[in-house]
This record gives structure tokens, sequence and C-alpha cells, in this order.
């Protein structure tokens, strides 16, 4: 998702590696690599970092990188603006981190469970991650920890202070860095990522005149409710400097409209260059291919020799997570009855048909 990261080492538990690599498999990952984790929090932290320094914990070393940056796979929602504040204040300080204010007081309590004391909540900040090092000191802090370290600590920053007396730089994290601990945490998690790939959708119609209007009407629709990017049919191509920006922006939702009945070649197309394009795979990718029949002579039955090659094809691209819907609007003009001007017909999203009687005919195929 982020070009300037070079690698991603996963610390992952000798019972979960294979389902691991099997992720890693499924979607692609190329920078990608499993460290076997350890019992405890630091003692997989370090493991990861042997990744660059020993053999003992994968097969190749990689390149020792000028910074490492330490993240929770429970904070599944960070941004690339603040691992880039992280990283180049650690290129500036040695060590920095995330850091949120504290939505609860924190308090001790005495042996016998009453409270000894509280904390002045406006002078203590959480920790959060990601947390980013130069990757000598935060190697050499953990080369230099106890045992006791290893099994019963938990911040990072504390051992660049106590083992390289580096200070680190403290820096102001959003909202979306909370942790997904609990299971209610799931469904707060999915609802987040649902929303957020909803928020953008590619529109591809090609130039033909009643194409083209459809297209015009159906974004004047959505754009007050999302970001609508339109293009033309005839740009669908991998080089296409619109189209591979409208990829890296991370839009997961197409719509093809065309007046080609059944024919599926444009979304093979558009499916093939998802595939080649560096949009992560990670999230389903859904394609709508809008057919336009405006025949005379409308036909009521989609041949089963289309009707198969379609299912086919939305099964097999739906391994890749892409979901592939097929539309068919069938409508022709007719004379409208003395005196009526005009007939408006409210297709789904707004679309309308103006201008005299239509008989609307539209099936949906998964």
């Amino acid at each position: 998702r982020i070009g300037w990261i070079s690698n991603i080492i996963v610390v992952v538990s000798p019972e979960n590696i294979e389902t691991m690599k099997s992720i890693i498999e499924k979607y692609g990952h190329k920078r990608v690599m499993i460290a076997q984790g350890g019992i405890t929090r630091h003692r997989s932290i370090f493991n990861g970092l042997k990744v660059f320094a020993e053999n003992k914990f994968s097969s190749h070393l990689l390149q020792k990188p000028e910074v490492v940056i330490i993240h929770d796979a429970v904070r599944p929602f960070v941004e690339e603006d603040i691992l880039s504040k992280v990283v180049m204040a650690a290129k500036e300080h040695g060590a920095a981190g995330a850091i949120r204010p504290l939505v609860s007081t924190v308090i001790a309590s005495a042996a016998d469970g009453s409270l000894d004391h509280s904390l002045e909540r406006s002078r203590y900040r959480a920790s959060e991650m990601p947390q980013a090092f130069l990757f000598d000191i935060i190697y050499e802090a953990y080369q230099q920890c106890t045992d006791y370290d290893l099994d019963y600590g938990t911040e990072c920053l504390h051992l660049a202070l106590k083992y390289c007396k580096t200070n680190a730089k403290l820096v102001d994290g959003p909202a979306d860095l909370w942790k997904v601990t609990y299971k209610r945490d799931l469904y707060a998690a999915e609802s987040i990522i649902k929303d957020n790939l909803s928020q953008q959708v590619c529109l591809i119609t090609d130039v033909k005149e009643a194409v083209a209007q459809v297209g015009v009407l159906l974004h004047e629709s959505l754009k007050n409710q999302i970001k609508v990017e339109a293009i033309s049919s005839g740009s669908l191509s991998i080089n296409d400097s619109h189209l591979q920006n409208i990829f890296s922006g991370q839009c997961y939702n197409f719509i093809c409209i065309n007046d080609k009945k059944y024919d599926i070649q444009e979304t093979q197309q558009l499916v093939d260059m998802l595939e080649k394009s560096n949009i992560p795979l990670l999230y389903p990718v859904v394609l709508i291919s809008v057919h336009l029949d405006i025949s005379e002579n409308i036909s009521f039955c989609i041949g089963m020799e289309e009707l198969t090659r379609m299912k086919k094809f939305a099964r097999e691209v739906k391994k890749k997570n892409i979901l592939v819907y097929s539309l068919l609007i069938q409508y022709k003009t007719k004379v409208p009855p003395q005196g009526l001007k005009s007939v408006h017909l409210g297709y789904p999203h707004g679309v309308t048909i103006m201008d005299g009687g239509v008989g609307p005919y539209w099936s949906l195929m998964k």
C-alpha cells in the first residue's frame, strides 16, 4: 500500500506460519516475509529485527534499513501520514512514537484493593503504534536487554532510552490508531473498512450518445454523495495516466456502461489492468457492468451460452477478490398518450430517461 516501505516483516507464532504464508500467496504480496515469533512481545520484535542481521530466524538476510517501523497488527487503520511523521522524527531524533490523549484516569490500587493514588491525566499520554527507530539504535537496545525486559517489558521507546540514551520524539497520532482488542471491535473495524471503500467510484462509459447521457446523469446523481471519477472506455489502457491515478488512489468500485449486449470484454480488460496495477486486492473490488439495450426488438431471453460465460467469468475473478455484477437494461421509446409531454422513469441512483414513454425491463445477474 505504501511504496516507500521496502520490506515488511510479519512476526507470527509458529502455529500460524502456514496460514500467514497462504495469505501472502493469495493476495500476491511481494515485499512481505515471515519471521517466527517469540513467547512475549519484545522477543517477537527482536526476532523480526534479526531478519536484517542474523540468519537464525529467516533463510536469508535483508539489506539493513536506515529506519525501521514497529507496528501492531491489532491497529489496522494506520495511514501513510502518521508513518511518514514518525519516520522523519526518528531520522532526526533516533526514535519516535505516536501518542494519544488519555481518555480515562489511571489509578493505582493498594494491597487491600482500595485506592492508593491516581495520576494527573493531563500530564500523561497513551503510547500508541507506529513507532520508528534508527535501526542501529533499536537493534543495539534489544541486544543489551535483560531477560526481565524481554519477558515483562512492553515499551520499545523505553528500551531505546534505557540502553542507548535516546530520547524519543513523541508525535500526536490520529484517533484511528485504536486497537482491535475485543470481539465487538471486529464489527467496528469491518464498518470502517466498508465506509472507506465506498467513498469513491470510477465511472467508465463509451462515447456513444445514449451511453454517454446515462453516464452524465449517473455522475450528477452520485457526485454529492461520493467522489466520482469519469473516464472514457477509450482510455482503458494500463499506460493511461488518469486511470493509473485512479488505481493509485485506492478506488475499489467501478461501473462500466456500454450498449454491447452481453459483451464482457471491457470488464475482462479492466480486470486484467487491475491485476497488473499496484492496487492491493486485500479488499474486494466491485465491478458493475451495465449493458444498455436500445434496440427496437426487445428479447427477454438471455442465451444460456452467454449467461454461462458471464457466470463462469464472475466465479473465476471472485477467487481474486474481485466481485463482478452484470446489469442489463432494456428499453424502447413508445408514442406517448395524447397531451402527455414527458414521462420520467427513475433508474437506480436517480438516472432518468425523459421525453417519451419508456418500457423498462432489467435483470441483475451475480
